[in-house]
């Protein structure tokens, strides 16, 4: 049995940019060492509101062979990273959702002492991004588990600005992921990796 630290990175995104940040993260998790899943929760927006975005169909067809998110990706880790862009300064109906449907899990326990973090994006530069990523959080106290954030840890850090998690500002699709995104992804997901392993060795 394998004793790479395991994490699964579950997101929601409409138009793309929170699939992309998701993929980065799960790129320098494994060069981290870990083992990683990749899980999209499920779309609740009719196809109308859909169809009426061509971006965010896009992202639909383009993320159809990525599964979806079930309990048991959450039980499974050793570290969860959540995702989702910010609506009104708090996390999507979408991932809202997944993590409503995780009761029983937390009532035995199984969502405790593991470790946790997120990533958002919002179109402009103080749309929500930090109220987001605290909003999610306060879900992880209730599990038990442990918040891992990226802080100020690497210079990197004080060009994004956002202590919290990985955020991008995509200016209504104007701005795509940036080098300054990625390097914050890498970040996160290397600090991820390394808190959820010595918790793991019991270092």
């Amino acid at each position: 049995m394998s004793n790479a630290v395991k994490v699964s990175v579950i997101y929601y995104s409409s138009t793309g940019i929170g699939a992309e940040i998701a993929n980065t993260l799960v790129a320098e998790a494994e060069a981290a060492g870990a083992e990683v899943r990749l899980r999209r929760v499920p779309e609740l927006a009719p196809d109308a509101a859909i169809d009426s975005n061509p971006a965010w169909r896009a992202n639909v067809e383009a993320t159809r062979s990525v599964p979806e998110a079930t309990a048991e990706d959450a039980v499974w880790a050793d570290a969860v990273i959540f995702g989702s862009p910010t609506r009104f300064g708090n996390i999507a109906a979408q991932l809202k959702q997944y993590i409503d449907t995780l009761g029983g899990q937390w009532a035995q326990g199984k969502l405790a002492d593991k470790v946790y973090s997120g990533f958002t994006s919002s179109s402009t530069a103080h749309g929500g991004q930090e109220s987001t990523l605290l909003a999610l959080y306060n879900t992880i106290h209730h599990f038990g588990g442990i918040v891992v954030a990226p802080g100020y840890t690497d210079g990197s850090k004080f060009v994004d600005g956002n202590p919290y998690g990985t955020s991008h500002v995509d200016a209504q699709g104007e701005n795509k992921v940036d080098d300054v995104t990625r390097a914050a992804a890498a970040v996160q997901a290397r600090r991820v990796v390394k808190v959820a392993r010595a918790l793991k060795s019991g270092a």
